[in-house]
C-alpha cells in the first residue's frame, strides 16, 4: 500500500516538479530564455502549489483524501501533456501554475494517507512516511532515463523538447491509474482515534510549530535552486549529456533509499531536530557543485542531495503526527506544504536573478546553500509540544 501511495509523491514533484530541470537546458536555448524566465517557470509552478496547499484543507472537509490524491494526479497529467504544446512563455507560465496546484492536492492528501497507513503499522511508521515521500525518487529515475534520451532523439525536429513532456504526462496518466487503488481501499478505513497526550494541543496552532515552520521555509528557498539549476550547471561546466543522465539518476535512486536511512531518526525524536539536522546535510549537498567540477564531487553531491532532501518533507509530517491528535493533521501538513510552497516561490527566481549576473549559477546555489543552514538554526528551537 505504502508503495502504492508513493506514485503520488511521484507524480507531484518527482515528474511534475522535477522533471523541468532536465528540459530546462533545452528549451532555454530553444527559445532564447534567460536563467531568470527559466526560473520563473519553477516559481510559476510553486505559486500553483502553494495555492494548492491553501485549497486542500477546505476540499478535504467536502471530499477525502483519497478522492483528492488520484483526482489531483490526474489533472497533473492533463497539465503536462498540455505543456508541450506551447512554446509562448506566458502560456507555459500558466501550465507550470495549474499543474503546481493539481500537484499539490495530491502531495498533501498522499501523505495524509501514509500518515493514517503509520497508524496501523506504528513500529514501521517513519519507514512508511518515508516510503511515500521517497517515491519522489521514482519520478527522478524515470524522468533520467526518458528525457536526456528523447532530448537526442528529437533533438533534429523544431521544438523537439515537446515530446518529453508528453512522456512525462503518460507516465503519470499510468501513476494516476494505480493510485485509484489505495484511495480507494483507504476510504473505507475508520479515521485513527485520537491519542493526544494528556494537556497536548487539540488542534494546530501555528505559533507552536513557528521555528519548524520557519526552517521548513527556508528548506523550500534552498533546495529548489539545485534542482532548478543543478543540470543547467553541470552542462555549462562541461559535462557530457550521459553523465548527466547517471548523475541525476543516482540522484533518485538515492531519494528512494533515503526511507530506509532516516526512518529511525523520524521515529525518535518529536522535536526539530531531524528538520535541522537534515537541512544542514542539504547545504553542504548543494554547495559542493558551486565549488568544483570534479566528477567525484558532483556525484557526493547528488547522492547526498537525494539521500536527504525528500527526507526533510517526511520529518515534517513526522512532527506533526508526533506532537498534533490524527484530527488536527491535515491542518498540520497542509501549513507545512503552505510554507514550503512559499519558499519554492522565492527559490529559482532569486537563484536565476543572481545566475545572470556575474559569478552565474555556482553564485546562486552558494545563495541556496546558505539559507538551508539558516533553517537548521531555526529549526533547532522547535520544541516538542
Amino acid at each position: 500500500m505504502a508503495l502504492a501511495l508513493s506514485l503520488g509523491a511521484a507524480v507531484s514533484l518527482g515528474i511534475t516538479r522535477f522533471a523541468y530541470g532536465l528540459l530546462l537546458p533545452a528549451m532555454r536555448a530553444d527559445l532564447g530564455w534567460t536563467y531568470t524566465l527559466a526560473g520563473a517557470m519553477n516559481t510559476a509552478n510553486a505559486l500553483g502549489y502553494f495555492i494548492g496547499a491553501l485549497l486542500t484543507p477546505r476540499l478535504l472537509r467536502s471530499r477525502g483524501p483519497g478522492d483528492l490524491l488520484w483526482g489531483g494526479a490526474l489533472l497533473a497529467s492533463v497539465f503536462m501533456a498540455l505543456s508541450g504544446f506551447f512554446t509562448d512563455a506566458n502560456t507555459l507560465l500558466v501550465q507550470r501554475l495549474l499543474a503546481g496546484v493539481a500537484s499539490a492536492l495530491v502531495f498533501v492528501a498522499g501523505g495524509l494517507l501514509a500518515a493514517r497507513l503509520g497508524t496501523r503499522y506504528p513500529r514501521h511508521s517513519g519507514l512508511l512516511l518515508g516510503m511515500y515521500y521517497g517515491g519522489t525518487g521514482v519520478g527522478i529515475v524515470l524522468s533520467a532515463l526518458l528525457v536526456p534520451w528523447l532530448l537526442e532523439r528529437f533533438a533534429a525536429q523544431p521544438h523537439g523538447w515537446q515530446w518529453s513532456w508528453w512522456a512525462m504526462a503518460l507516465a503519470c496518466a499510468v501513476c494516476t491509474a494505480v493510485l485509484v487503488w489505495p484511495a480507494r481501499v483507504m476510504s473505507r478505513w475508520a479515521l485513527p482515534a485520537a491519542q493526544a497526550a494528556a494537556g497536548g494541543p487539540q488542534q494546530f496552532h501555528w505559533s507552536d510549530f513557528r521555528f519548524g515552520l520557519a526552517g521548513y521555509t527556508l528548506f523550500g528557498v534552498g533546495y529548489i535552486g539545485y534542482m532548478t539549476f543543478v543540470v543547467a550547471l553541470l552542462r555549462a561546466q562541461g559535462i557530457s549529456a550521459t553523465a548527466v543522465t547517471v548523475f541525476y539518476a543516482l540522484l533518485g535512486v538515492a531519494v528512494i533509499a533515503s526511507s530506509r536511512i532516516w526512518a529511525r531518526l523520524l521515529d525518535k525524536h518529536r522535536d526539530g531536530r531531524p528538520l535541522a539536522t537534515l537541512n544542514a546535510l542539504l547545504g553542504v549537498a548543494i554547495i559542493l557543485p558551486a565549488l568544483t567540477a570534479w566528477w567525484p564531487v558532483v556525484v557526493a553531491s547528488g547522492l547526498l542531495f537525494g539521500a536527504v532532501f525528500l527526507s526533510v518533507v517526511a520529518s515534517t509530517t513526522a512532527l506533526v503526527r508526533h506532537n498534533l491528535p490524527p484530527t488536527a493533521w491535515a491542518a498540520g501538513i497542509s501549513a507545512f506544504t503552505t510554507v514550503f510552497a512559499a519558499g519554492q516561490i522565492v527559490g529559482p527566481t532569486v537563484v536565476g536573478w543572481i545566475a545572470d549576473g556575474p559569478g552565474g549559477l555556482a553564485r546562486g546555489l552558494v545563495f541556496s546553500a546558505g539559507a538551508l543552514w539558516l533553517g537548521a538554526a531555526l529549526a533547532i528551537r522547535q520544541k516538542a509540544l
